[in-house]
């Protein structure tokens, strides 16, 4: 049987650049006492070589695992994607491997995601909604000095440093744009209730609609989990009442693409008879059809900033002030002005 090809060392470095392994380990590791000609030269044969360090014997070494988690509970797969994008881009040239630790429901589990941070020995952890705002979480954290970073929060900024987008303005942008188009019958589909960006997005709509005389009508208000199948139920019982909505603000753009498949499944024609509107930009948003109009939180962005955030504090620097991103208004074909009666 051929064997493999041998993994390339720091030995083999040493023996081609004429210096020791100690010399080539200090180069690959950053540290000073090197002239910049062997620094140079040691760095140009490690390229060459396609040179991939031992992370198991560096962290025997330096007692780091180099294990970065992410825990997530189960939201959409493209949020999922763009997080994993944007920690995974950051970590690009790092010695950090990232592990994805999907948690099946935080509020009810939140002791046993302490647990499999420390049985899985990460060196630090991002932390997506709904574990961003988990307060047993962040103090277990902090307590076991396990570094993090979180992602989209809504509430405890003493426990940093975070990265997110303003919510509540974000929604009052986007239920503008359907009053804006002469909508005043609007539906809303919330997320999973144990998201603290579920509360933030509803009163967004309802300043938005407040600013123009328009009551929150709570007939007109269904519950979603986030999921295509959550918003494509809810989209029904809300099109099934004897007057129903002319257009949909649902929190998440796979809620919203449920909406659009029940409207359909009832013979109403998107946009013509029914707008509706997402949240996220997410690859389904573009898919659709019709297209979707929703909200673009740049949530690759926002994971690739939390990194660097933690990656700073695991170096032992500052991680900096915790950010908040933009966000776009996407205008795309599912929402038009409502059909006259």
């Amino acid at each position: 049987m051929a064997r493999g090809k041998k993994r390339v060392t720091i030995v083999d470095i040493a023996k081609l650049c004429g210096v020791s392994a100690k010399t080539v380990s200090r180069v690959l590791n950053g540290e000073p006492h090197v002239t910049d000609k062997i620094r140079d030269q040691v760095l140009a044969t490690a390229k060459e070589l396609k040179y991939q360090p031992n992370v198991v014997a560096q962290g025997l070494v330096s007692r780091r695992s180099y294990l970065i988690g992410l825990i997530y509970e189960k939201p959409s797969p493209s949020y999922v994607v763009d997080l994993q994008k944007g920690a995974l881009e950051r970590l690009h040239g790092e010695r950090y491997r990232l592990i994805v630790l999907p948690v099946e429901s935080v509020a009810s589990d939140s002791e046993a995601v302490v647990k499999l941070l420390q049985a899985t020995a990460v060196d630090g952890v991002l932390l997506a909604p709904p574990a961003s705002d988990d307060s047993l979480i962040l103090t277990e954290l902090d307590e076991l000095h396990i570094p993090f970073a979180r992602i989209s929060p809504t509430r405890l900024p003493e426990f940093g440093p975070s990265v997110a987008i303003d919510d509540i303005a974000a929604a009052s942008e986007i239920a503008e744009h359907l009053i804006g188009l002469g909508h005043r019958r609007i539906g809303i589909i919330k997320g999973d209730a144990t998201h603290a960006a579920t509360e933030a997005r509803l009163l967004g709509y309802a300043q938005a609609m407040a600013r123009h005389g328009i009551p929150l009508n709570l007939d007109f208000v269904e519950s979603g989990l986030f999921s295509f199948e959550s918003g494509h139920d809810a989209a029904l019982r809300l099109l099934k009442r004897p007057v129903r909505p002319t257009a949909i603000l649902a929190q998440n753009d796979d809620m919203a693409a449920g909406a659009i498949a029940a409207a359909r499944s009832l013979g109403i024609e998107v946009p013509r008879d029914l707008s509706v509107a997402g949240f996220d930009d997410s690859d389904i948003a573009r898919v659709v059809w019709p297209a979707l109009t929703t909200v673009r939180q740049p949530v690759e962005a926002m994971a690739h900033q939390a990194m660097d955030m933690l990656l700073a504090t695991l170096a032992g620097d500052a991680p900096g002030p915790s950010a908040v991103h933009g966000h776009i208004l996407q205008l795309r074909q599912s929402t038009a002005a409502p059909a006259s009666t």
